[in-house]
């Protein structure tokens, strides 16, 4: 029987990304704060100022365990 410190000691899966990396996304929907939300591997991608529909070339600037952010370039 694991416990639940044991469980919550597992490391999670690496997110797919990582900073410095360059990626063209889709904007799927916007967040609640109104960023683009795209996703890449299924790994949620939070990029300011874009809108639903754009298709943006991106670098990521910050990753967390379950999500990251990118700034649109170029």
């Amino acid at each position: 029987m694991v416990s639940e410190l044991e469980r919550k000691s597992v490391p999670s899966k690496k997110p797919p990304v990582r900073r410095g990396e360059r990626y063209k996304v889709r904007i799927e929907t916007l967040g609640k704060g109104g960023d683009g939300i795209a996703r890449i591997k299924g790994f949620v991608i939070f990029v300011p100022k874009t809108n639903v529909g754009d298709e943006v070339q991106i670098e990521i600037k910050n990753v967390k365990e379950r999500f990251a952010f990118g700034e649109v370039v170029g």
